[in-house]
């Protein structure tokens, strides 16, 4: 374990140069915006961000990257120029992290849980208690579904200390939105974890669900994960089924997670109902996904391998193995490294992708 303390990293980078970030640097997309706002809030380093989603068929920011900038710089007070949509450019001065109550509409179908990937590292490196309102889509493509974040990237973030509360209180789809969700947050020192293996599998539990879609949708999709999961210790996969009431969700819609809860970890994957996706694809993709990750001995999934490298830098160490490195990832600890005094290091191990990180 590195042990010097997260404060007196966060204080080194206090004070500086306006920080200048490159959107378009690797993966180019609207994750690295959103890393870069909670890592602008949590070490109270002044940024300007361009070419943001340079790359992107529609650049710049969408509802969802502007509403993730708005709650972020309500939470830290900044001062920011550019928070329009469509907008290349931003920058952004935060003050300090400042707890309460908060509540924030994307107003659209735009992901809950991308805003929510933006907002978590700067609740949980303050000193204040949160809580926490976002409405928006909570189960939309090209984005975690909602379960994911609660059942897995939670789970990992509670192995560190994080304490962390989540409600969902309505489900939403695209096109419609309408979900929200509370997220409660309590002050917490996170610890370095070290997950070279998730370890023997105890069980794989899931739920698949629809709101005004057939109910077969639900069935179907979750009998595809089914049949692709493995039994654990004579326990075999269960995946709820259910049908969601008119009041539970603000639209039609559905989504398939499933997780598998190991001795050192939690390996999940999800996919969201779409026309013209067979319900049987998308319980198949779940099931050979999740099932791949397990076979493989990775301590953590694709997926949460992108959330993790965040937390774990806040930590101020840790490791884990994966299956595969996204472009997601290693954009992330590139970021990373551009605001705390730390150094990310990557390399193979019996198949699989090692990563950790440490004081430069």
């Amino acid at each position: 374990m590195l042990p010097p303390p997260r404060e007196r990293e966060i204080a080194e980078t206090k004070g500086g140069p306006l920080l200048e970030i490159d959107g378009a640097y690797g993966e180019g997309g609207g994750q690295l915006f959103r890393m870069a706002l909670a890592l602008s809030a949590v070490t109270g380093q002044a940024m300007r961000v361009h070419n943001i989603r340079a790359g992107r068929d529609k650049p710049g920011l969408a509802p969802q990257h502007l509403a993730g900038a708005r709650a972020v710089a309500a939470v830290c007070e900044a001062t920011a120029d550019g928070l329009e949509l469509h907008s290349q450019q931003i920058s952004f001065s935060p003050s300090r992290l400042r707890g309460g109550r908060y509540r924030f509409e994307v107003g659209t179908a735009g992901s809950v849980t991308l805003v929510l990937q933006a907002l978590l590292p700067a609740l949980i490196a303050a000193a204040d208690d949160f809580e926490v309102s976002v409405t928006g889509g909570t189960d939309v493509r090209a984005a975690p579904p909602i379960d994911y974040l609660a059942e897995v990237l939670l789970a990992h973030l509670a192995r560190m200390g994080a304490e962390v509360e989540m409600t969902i209180i309505r489900r939403g789809y695209y096109p419609v939105g309408g979900g929200e969700v509370h997220v409660r947050v309590r002050p917490c020192r996170l610890r370095p974890c070290h997950v070279d293996a998730a370890g023997e599998l105890r069980k794989v539990a899931g739920l698949a669900h629809v709101a005004r879609l057939r109910p077969d949708i639900a069935t179907r999709m979750r009998d595809a994960a089914l049949s692709r999961l493995p039994s654990s210790a004579g326990s075999a996969p269960a995946i709820e089924e259910r049908v969601l009431a008119d009041d539970a969700a603000a639209g039609p819609g559905g989504a398939i997670v499933a997780w598998a809860t190991c001795v050192h970890s939690v390996l999940g994957a999800g996919r969201v109902a779409e026309r013209g996706k067979r319900a049987e694809d998308l319980g198949a993709a779940v099931g050979d996904e999740l099932r791949a990750d397990l076979e493989s001995g990775a301590g953590v999934d694709v997926h949460a391998a992108d959330q993790l490298v965040v937390y774990l830098a806040l930590a101020g160490a840790g490791s884990f193995t994966t299956r595969t490195l996204s472009s997601h990832a290693r954009t992330a600890m590139w970021l990373i490294e551009q605001f705390l005094p730390l150094r990310f290091a990557t390399g193979s191990r019996n198949g699989l992708v090692h990563v950790s990180v440490g004081r430069r």
